[in-house]
């Protein structure tokens, strides 16, 4: 069977359509299950091996590079596209290890690094739940969010030079603000044809989820007391 009709461009209307789309989301939840338990893995890993510590600049570059062929890949509905999933995922959790290994040893550090972890869980899951029992479009949002993402990185940047505690705090909540939001666009473009490509959306989703525990851990390691350095 040609990988045309696996993904379609377009879901059909009717039973077919309904078929379509349902099966578009069980691939796309079983991929971004399988991206996330090899990010953790990987994770694991990057917490221990010394060149995620003296390289962390090379790996990103690595994994942005992965990114952009995974965009390509899947848009062409290749089969390299979920072997570059992996590498792209894998290459984050590399990257995430020595951030969470850092946010451990800080006092209450494990507690800091469960309650982002159920925090994350708890704000994808019930706003995934409700985009797909909802149906509702919101396609609408997506301009706004673009805006919302384009302040949150110039805001992130500029913090890497003026190094202000308060504006990290913000940013890291307009990051959760703005990632809570793309989880219900991305999911509504999932289920209403906006995207019928299950890499393409497991990997937006992914990197909702990861954005999510970023923020999540950069404010509750403020609110404790204990803010990353």
């Amino acid at each position: 069977m040609a990988r045309s009709n696996l993904f379609p461009d377009s879901p059909s209307t009717g039973y077919q359509g309904g078929y379509a789309v349902t099966t578009v989301i069980h691939r796309t939840y079983l991929l971004l299950a399988a991206t996330l338990l090899f990010s953790t893995f990987t994770a694991v890993i990057g917490m221990r091996a010394l060149f995620a510590y003296q390289h962390p600049i090379m790996i990103m570059i690595a994994a942005f590079v992965s990114l952009f062929a995974v965009q390509w890949t899947g848009g062409r509905d290749s089969p390299m596209a979920i072997p570059l999933v992996f590498v792209f995922t894998g290459l984050m959790g590399l990257s995430l290890g020595p951030v969470i290994a850092l946010y451990l040893r800080m006092p209450a550090g494990p507690s800091i690094v469960a309650e982002a972890l159920l925090g994350t869980a708890v704000i994808f899951g019930s706003l995934s739940l409700y985009a797909l029992v909802s149906r509702r479009n919101f396609n609408y949002l997506g301009g706004f969010l673009m805006t919302g993402l384009v302040i949150v990185v110039l805001a992130s940047l500029a913090n890497m030079f003026f190094h202000m505690a308060g504006l990290q705090l913000v940013v890291a909540g307009m990051a959760l603000l703005v990632f809570s939001g793309l989880v219900l666009f991305d999911t509504s473009r999932m289920i209403n044809g906006g995207e019928t490509r299950p890499v393409i959306i497991a990997v937006s989703l992914y990197l909702d989820v990861l954005n999510l525990f970023m923020a999540l851990l950069e404010i509750l390691g403020a609110l404790q007391g204990g803010r990353r350095r």
